[in-house]
């Protein structure tokens, strides 16, 4: 049987082409075509094998919904990203920048999980040498695990077939091709084709299979967008050069919560759980400081506090500098502007500097009441209570607006050790916690009458 011949189609227009062009003839867009198969070189056996053995309309309240088995990976906080643990037939894709620690995290937890069935580790980038290398490093167990190093895709999946796995990964997603393309692997039309036959694979069979994926300068995922589309859950390895602890975050979960955290340390024995992630975040002054100020951010499920540093110095330049670390600019800019409105401290000739500690980087406005306290703090030079948090969103009229999970906020901090907390007035808390002294506010000039209270 001849080769089926691939197409280019446009990813702006949909038209397709015979050979690539530069500019599509039809949209004119740049660099728009992708190699892709024509629907009537498809076998339907090889590339469009239906998710389940038949498929009918039936009424939504006539599906009995199944209980969704989980098993752990051996890692409390890689589980707690995923919303409990490894689910069967999920496809998983984890993506970082390079030396993060990758391989390192799924070498780690397939050598829990093929204490349950056989676990596959396809490498495409590493000689099995080297991965072997790795898990006597480790000091991992290796009974179960089963190492292929293949970038084909058809020998990958035939392999597969045979071992029967009860979790497969594949290291990584950009070095794997089909022959059915003759483009380069990690193109836009071998991920995408690749990534697609992996997950029908999964769904198919009831194998969980994990992909990694390379990460661009930008760092988001390398590859087409799709690629996030076709999974279950998308992960995010996160990590500070020059410090030891690494940060997963789910992305996009059909099976748990998505912008949930899990925290581990790099360590030469491989990756360990943080039981206490705030402490990671939390600055030890022996005595306090001017500028500092804690906040209570939630990511996903998880309360977390970390600690927010101001800067506020007087600018000898026409255009004083606004730096933010681990904040959107935007944001302080504005945060700059209220404060000066509905405050009426005007920082327009300082230089304002704001870091998070340790890194992080903060996504909720839940972080708006912290970031002005501390710049306060900082214009001032008058240091606040270090046993005191902070969080309230803060709107362009002065209000100060409540956020959610506020009692979960308010049980981390008094178990930290925090004794005051100023919180909007509108969270709803009829009472505060044993030993923890709430303060509402309800405007900003309360909350700026009450900082050094």
């Amino acid at each position: 049987m001849s080769k089926a011949k691939s197409i280019f189609v446009c990813d702006a227009c949909g038209s397709a082409s015979p050979k690539w062009l530069g500019r599509c003839p039809d949209c004119n867009a740049w660099n728009s075509l992708v190699e892709s198969l024509p629907a009537v070189a498809a076998t339907p056996a090889s590339r469009h094998t239906a998710f389940s053995v038949a498929s009918r309309v039936q009424d939504l309240a006539a599906v009995v919904s199944e209980h969704t088995a989980r098993t752990s990976t051996g890692l409390q906080e890689l589980d707690r990203v995923l919303g409990g643990g490894q689910v069967q037939g999920a496809a998983v894709l984890l993506g970082g920048d390079p030396g993060i620690g990758k391989s390192t995290l799924l070498l780690q937890a397939i050598s829990h999980l093929a204490k349950t069935g056989t676990a596959l580790y396809v490498t495409g980038e590493e000689s099995a040498a080297q991965v072997a290398m790795r898990a006597r490093r480790l000091g991992l167990s290796t009974e179960g695990i089963r190492l292929l190093a293949e970038n084909n895709l058809e020998t990958l999946m035939a392999q597969a077939e045979v071992e029967q796995p009860v979790v497969m990964v594949v290291d990584s997603i950009q070095t794997i091709y089909t022959e059915a393309l003759q483009s380069a692997p990690g193109s836009v039309g071998q991920v995408r084709e690749c990534a697609a036959q992996l997950v029908r694979y999964a769904k198919r069979s009831g194998v969980a299979v994990w992909l990694v994926g390379h990460v661009t300068k930008e760092g988001s995922l390398a590859g087409p967008r799709v690629l996030e589309h076709m999974v279950d859950t998308v992960l995010y390895f996160e990590g500070e050069s020059g410090q030891n602890f690494r940060v997963v975050r789910a992305i996009k979960n059909r099976f748990g919560a998505v912008n949930e955290l899990g925290v581990f340390n790099m360590t030469d024995k491989g990756l360990t759980q943080v039981d206490n992630p705030s402490s990671l975040f939390l600055s030890q002054h022996n005595d306090p400081v001017a500028g500092s100020a804690v906040l209570v951010t939630q990511e996903g499920t998880r309360p977390l506090l970390v600690e927010v540093q101001a800067l506020v110095s007087p600018s000898p330049l026409a255009n004083p500098r606004r730096v933010a670390i681990g904040l959107d600019p935007s944001r302080l800019s504005m945060l700059l502007a209220v404060l000066h409105r509905h405050g009426g401290v005007a920082l327009f000739d300082q230089d304002v500097f704001v870091n998070v500690v340790g890194g992080v980087r903060l996504n909720e406005p839940a972080s708006d009441l912290a970031v002005l306290m501390a710049l306060l703090s900082s214009y001032r030079n008058r240091p606040l209570d270090p046993k005191r948090v902070f969080f309230g969103e803060i709107g362009l009229a002065g209000e100060v607006r409540a956020v959610s999970r506020a009692g979960e906020r308010l049980k981390e901090a008094a178990k930290l050790g925090f004794n005051r907390a100023m919180l909007p007035g509108a969270s709803g808390l009829e009472r505060g916690l044993p030993k923890l002294r709430i303060e509402k506010v309800d405007k900003l000039p309360d909350a700026l009458e009450l900082a050094f209270d």
